[in-house]
C-alpha cells in the first residue's frame, strides 16, 4: 500500500489539469470535445485514487463527498454513453474546490512546508 501522499499528489495533479482544461469557461468545455475527454479522464485518475486514500484522511474531511466521488468515477468509467455533460460540468466547478482544499490540507498535515517548499 503506497503512502497517502501518493495519491494526494496524484489527485491534485489531476485537479491542475482539470482547472486548466476549464479556464476557458463553459462554452469551451460544451464546444470541445477534446476538452471533455481531457476533464473526463483527470476526473476518473483523480477519482481512481481517491479511493486509495485511508479511512483516516475520508475521516478528516467530511465535507468531502468520498462515497460520491468513488459513484461518480464508476459513472464515468461504465456509463459512458449516457455521461451528462452538464452535470459533470457543475461538478467541476462545485466539487473540485471543496477536494483541492482537502487535499492541499491533508498533504501539508503530512509533509510540512519546510519539505514541499510550500508546493505541491
Amino acid at each position: 500500500m503506497k503512502d497517502d501522499s501518493v495519491y494526494l499528489k496524484h489527485v491534485l495533479r489531476c485537479i491542475a489539469r482539470i482547472e486548466e482544461y476549464s479556464a476557458a469557461g463553459p462554452e469551451s468545455f460544451f464546444s470541445s470535445t477534446l476538452i471533455q475527454d481531457g476533464i473526463i479522464r483527470n476526473l476518473q485518475t483523480l477519482a481512481e485514487s481517491s479511493q486509495r486514500l485511508s479511512a483516516s484522511i475520508k475521516d478528516s474531511y467530511p465535507d468531502v463527498d468520498w462515497t460520491g466521488l468513488s459513484g461518480f468515477r464508476n459513472v464515468l468509467v461504465h456509463d459512458y454513453l449516457g455521461l451528462d455533460l452538464v452535470l459533470i460540468y457543475r461538478a467541476v466547478e462545485q466539487n473540485i474546490p471543496r477536494l483541492k482544499r482537502a487535499c492541499i490540507a491533508a498533504l501539508q498535515e503530512r509533509e510540512p512546508s519546510e519539505r514541499t517548499g510550500g508546493q505541491v
